[in-house]
């Protein structure tokens, strides 16, 4: 684990790598693999601060599997492993790892 911890309203992200192999079986080059835009929050800030000096907690956590942009962010190195810096606002979606329930079944209801 990284021994950054952000601050005010920052995240620290490791990056989940993207497949060597599409989804016809080809193996891609690292050259070829777009930079991967998910991740895994790693530890946060203790939110940012309010007009009247309260903290205002961060909406995400320490855990949270979130989606960015490829641009976002700054790139720091720790022991050997990569890390994104982010501002909460650049995060675009906490992806839920639970599936999702399946939909009812029917039509609209006829009024």
């Amino acid at each position: 684990m990284a021994n950054i911890k952000p601050l005010n309203d920052r995240v620290l992200i490791e990056r989940i790598e993207a497949s060597d192999t599409t989804a016809g079986g080809i193996v891609l080059p690292e050259s070829a693999k777009e930079k991967p835009t998910e991740g895994r929050i790693v530890a946060t800030g203790d939110g940012r601060r309010g007009d009247k000096g309260n903290r205002i907690p961060l909406a995400v956590k320490k855990g949270d599997r979130v989606l960015f942009s490829s641009y976002a962010g700054t790139s720091v190195k720790e022991g050997g492993t990569e890390y994104l810096i982010l501002d909460e606002s650049e995060i675009l979606a906490v992806v839920d790892d639970k599936p999702f329930p399946s939909a009812k079944k029917g039509g609209k209801k006829k009024k």
